[in-house]
């Protein structure tokens, strides 16, 4: 294609570490603990099964490293299956990623995104409760809570301009947003364990309605935590899909993926075990069974009172957009590779001249993430 540009190496270790972070931490950080201890109902189990997820992940993320570093191109998985396996698994695994994998993910984020911003910002009710109901094929309804979903597109739409302007403009924003979540998530776990009028005993002590299970009872409700778990430790493996931009591949992917799945593992940690110095553990079990509040909120809102709920909503948001913007630049790099060979929609594996960014793509990610948000 005439007036092309090309994808450049233009990513540094620290940056390359900086989007692993932020391509994992979203919401789950604030909210998982809480289906976790309605599971084991152990403040100490709870904590391990947090350290074995990361553990796992962590393992998981340096197996990844070792593939990207040798097949290290533009397109992540899509690459390392099509070199192990065959281009039809390959083909599949990108058309999956594109209808519900990475556009499904983007938009799930980012409507967390516009929840957290609706209940600090209310957003007007424009549409008449009968459209807001209508369904399609007794299933969908594309007009419920029609003003959160707008937000959600438009999110998505302003984050992926951002993108297409260059891979520095959505570097550099990605950057700041974590920096800024990593800085108030140890904020947290400053005053919680200063001010947080908290107590180790909560550690120590089991739900009231625990009760000593049996090696196979126990074996479930652990990889029913891990879920939780694993949920929120989700996402590493992304950065592989911007091999071909990252400076040194061979060197620079193994070590953003080592440092950046280890200061999430430890950031986690941390947090939870804030959480649970704060609040005994029964009462993160209630907030599972009334789901009707964040466990975050709960914590914070213990010491801060309603300061703390706004402060934590609004890092909520900031977590969530960061994470939309990761996702949003690293999954479209998939589809300019298969479009490339030939695998997918032509015109995807367009690189803008000035640029030098996967444009076409970038867009029709965010047409079909558009959809999904409707849906």
């Amino acid at each position: 294609m005439k007036n092309q540009g090309q994808l450049l190496r233009t990513l540094g270790v620290w940056s390359a570490t900086l989007l692993v972070i932020s391509s994992i931490v979203g919401s789950g950080v604030f909210k998982k603990i809480a289906p976790m201890s309605a599971a084991l109902l152990s403040s100490g189990w709870v904590l391990a099964a947090w350290l074995l997820a990361g553990l796992i992940s962590l393992f998981g993320a340096l197996s990844n490293a070792e593939v990207a570093s040798m097949l290290a191109d533009s397109g992540g998985e899509y690459v390392y299956f099509r070199k192990i396996y065959n281009r039809f698994f390959a083909f599949m695994y990108g058309w999956t990623c594109f209808t519900v994998i990475r556009s499904a993910s983007i938009a799930s984020i980012a409507y967390v995104f516009s929840q957290a911003f609706n209940n600090l910002f209310p957003l007007p009710n424009f549409i008449p409760e009968s459209l807001a109901q209508l369904s399609l094929l007794e299933t969908f309804k594309p007009f419920d809570n029609f003003s959160v979903k707008l937000l959600t597109i438009f999110v998505v739409w302003l984050l992926s301009y951002i993108n297409i302007r260059g891979l520095k403009t959505g570097e550099n924003l990605s950057n700041v947003i974590t920096a800024t979540v990593v800085v108030c998530i140890f904020l947290v776990v400053v005053l919680g364990l200063t001010i947080g009028n908290g107590s180790f005993s909560h550690i120590q002590t089991n739900a009231t309605n625990y009760v000593t299970p049996s090696f196979f009872n126990f074996l479930t409700v652990l990889f029913t935590a891990l879920l939780g778990a694993f949920w929120a430790y989700e996402g590493w493996a992304s950065v592989g899909y911007l091999g071909g931009e990252i400076k040194n591949p061979q060197r620079n992917i193994p070590l953003a993926l080592f440092f950046g799945v280890m200061t999430v593992m430890l950031v986690y940690l941390a947090i939870n075990f804030t959480y649970l110095y704060v609040l005994p553990i029964d009462n993160f079990v209630s907030i599972f069974e009334a789901k009707n509040e964040i466990a975050a909120v709960a914590v914070v809102k213990s010491f801060l009172g309603n300061t703390g709920s706004l402060l934590i909503s609004a890092l909520i948001m900031v977590a969530t957009f960061g994470c939309t913007n990761t996702t949003i630049l690293m999954a479209s790099r998939l589809y300019y590779k298969m479009a490339n060979e030939n695998l997918f929609f032509k015109g995807a594996d367009f690189i803008h001249p000035k640029y030098n960014t996967p444009s076409f793509s970038l867009w029709m990610q965010a047409f079909w993430a558009s959809v999904l948000i409707l849906s």
